[in-house]
């Protein structure tokens, strides 16, 4: 069994190859980062000149709830780097080599940390050039980027163990949306849900990207008490129901991850 030393080690030369890919193919970060941005200024221009909150700007109140989605979003990466290595029989070049087997999972994960990373960059400078702004300290606003990439990264692995069980890269991105889409809007992302129907704010209220999207506001200084209409425990503790969620998907994704690539490698002797 490999050490974590190696481990790591492997999985940062693969994280490396994967990154390569933003130099050799700049198109592929350039229409990365083109849709958050364009939510960003349409939301913010249209939707902003339309609702008013209390305690908030909409476009502050929106800013957190682009964060939230663009972050799940990206982690699908993970899934379609997985499913097109598998296609294109890359896996079988890593599994020839006196490398850690859970390392190209750890290197791909770690990838798209950075993809994300940059994605938050960039919409960042957008909402300040549309009027958003941080209110609280830089140790607050760190925690609440932090937060972001946390949750994403553990996305990435629910990501990688679909990819790997999926015939190809269109496959993951077509079965992703149809469950991560529904998942960012049925949440308090870009409007606040006390309107929501009752069945659909109790989802809501207990959609994990709905506290991401409300702890990055009160760590941006973003929100107001007064905002939210609601008893649920999930929304009054957005940190501590944000981090469970975190450490469930670690903890039931890494294992099913590194098992289902290795049944991969063995097929493919």
């Amino acid at each position: 069994m490999a050490s974590v030393a190696h481990t790591l080690g492997d999985g940062a030369v693969v994280a490396r190859r994967n990154l390569i890919k933003i130099k050799r193919v700049p198109e592929l970060l350039l229409w990365t980062t083109m849709s958050p941005i364009m939510f960003v200024l349409l939301f913010g221009y249209i939707f902003g000149s339309a609702i008013v909150l209390q305690g908030t700007t909409y476009r502050e109140f929106l800013i957190a709830g682009i964060f939230a989605q663009t972050v799940v979003f990206g982690a699908t990466f993970t899934g379609a780097g997985m499913a097109e290595d598998m296609q294109k029989g890359i896996i079988d070049r890593f599994r020839s080599l006196p490398m850690a087997r859970s390392a190209v999972l750890v290197g791909r994960t770690a990838s798209d940390i950075a993809y994300n990373s940059i994605s938050l960059v960039v919409m960042s400078l957008t909402g300040l050039l549309i009027g958003w702004s941080i209110s609280t300290n830089a140790l607050e606003a760190l925690g609440g980027y932090l937060l972001l990439l946390f949750f994403a990264y553990a996305v990435s692995w629910v990501m990688a163990y679909v990819g790997m069980l999926v015939s190809s890269p269109e496959a993951i991105n077509n079965a992703s949306f149809m469950v991560i889409f529904p998942m960012t809007f049925i949440a308090n992302t870009f409007v606040p849900i006390d309107n929501f129907p009752s069945v659909l704010k109790t989802v809501a209220e207990w959609n994990p990207v709905s506290t991401l999207a409300q702890a990055v506001r009160e760590a941006f200084g973003n929100t107001d008490p007064s905002m939210y209409n609601t008893d649920a425990w999930s929304l009054h503790n957005p940190i501590v129901y944000t981090l469970i969620w975190i450490v469930i998907l670690l903890v039931i994704f890494i294992p099913l991850s590194v098992r289902q690539y290795q049944k991969t490698a063995a097929r493919s002797k």
